[in-house]
């Protein structure tokens, strides 16, 4: 096994570990809601130090449901997912293709004849 793979198994189960020691040890279980969000969390706090406490803004769009709150979020989580993976998919294959360029750059054509790797003539065709 070679070191990025046993990096990325640790990382796995790290990420299992998150995801599975909450639950396990029954953290937030004392609450009516054990996982609800931060905002959530946020405008009781609030409420509780201030109840005439008026908020300052309105949101733009209110869904009609939690479920739907819910599947907004996960979309929207997707989307920056999506980005991200293209924006490192992108670097990298840039990256790559430098390094294949200086490669061949570095490599003299009596040495591209021997290896058996097409010339420039036969790249141009």
């Amino acid at each position: 096994m070679n070191r990025n793979t046993k990096i990325n198994v640790l990382l796995l189960l790290v990420v299992a570990a998150l995801a599975v020691l909450p639950l396990a040890l029954g953290l937030g279980d004392h609450k009516e809601e054990p996982f609800t969000g931060a905002d959530a969390e946020a405008e009781t706090a609030i409420t509780e130090i201030e109840p005439d406490y008026e908020p300052w803004f309105s949101p733009l769009y209110e869904p009609p449901s939690g479920e739907i709150e819910s599947a907004l979020f996960a979309v929207q989580a997707a989307l920056g997912a999506g980005v991200l993976a293209y924006y490192f998919g992108v670097h990298r294959g840039r990256r790559q293709g430098e390094e294949r360029a200086l490669a061949r750059q570095n490599t003299p054509d009596g040495d591209r004849a021997a290896s058996g790797s097409p010339g420039p003539a036969a790249e141009r065709a």
